[in-house]
């Protein structure tokens, strides 16, 4: 389930402290996506919704900002639509945004990404695939079971053994799909 909406506006200058105005593009300031997040993460905890994941990517000539939500029944079209109403008044209000923009609030799906503590906590005993940074044992990529998930610690049990990797270390994991 999905819901697209797009934003033609355009900004280029933005002025700081009423003084001359400053091209947005060399203010330093927080990912776009971290902002996003930031910005729509009371709005979905009021609605009893999880926010999964943003992404904002170049897709062709357009930029896309994705946000990812999720809740315990499963999200509805109407979770979708409400959101992203929401969404788009928050990111003109903000400005936060200045290219042309499309918006797409979704499910994450099956494949959903797992990012945070409570993501492999929910997952427990289940086998996910993990990529990561760094080799973990001459390894960057394993499959395994979730045994545990402690202080920043993923206790990943693979045909290794149990693997420990850390959360900074974990550049993708998911849930992996057995057919």
């Amino acid at each position: 389930k999905s819901f697209q909406a797009s934003n033609a506006k355009k900004k280029t200058w933005a002025s700081h402290n009423n003084m001359e105005p400053v091209h947005w593009r060399t203010m330093r300031k927080p990912s776009i996506h971290q902002t996003v997040a930031e910005i729509i993460e009371p709005i979905t905890q009021e609605e009893n919704i999880e926010l999964v994941d943003v992404e904002y990517k170049k897709v062709g000539k357009t930029w896309a900002l994705r946000i990812y939500i999720d809740k315990n029944l499963g999200v509805t079209l109407d979770d979708c639509q409400r959101i992203s109403r929401q969404v788009e008044d928050l990111i003109e209000v903000h400005e936060v945004i200045a290219d042309p923009y499309v918006l797409e609030v979704s499910s994450p799906g099956l494949d959903r990404p797992l990012k945070k503590e409570r993501d492999f906590i929910r997952n427990k005993e289940k086998r996910v695939q993990v990529k990561s940074f760094s080799p973990i044992n001459d390894k960057k990529q394993r499959i395994g079971t979730v045994q545990d998930f402690k202080n920043g610690i993923l206790y990943l049990k693979d045909t290794d053994g149990i693997q420990e990797i850390p959360l900074e270390n974990i550049a993708q994991a998911k849930l992996a799909i057995e057919l």
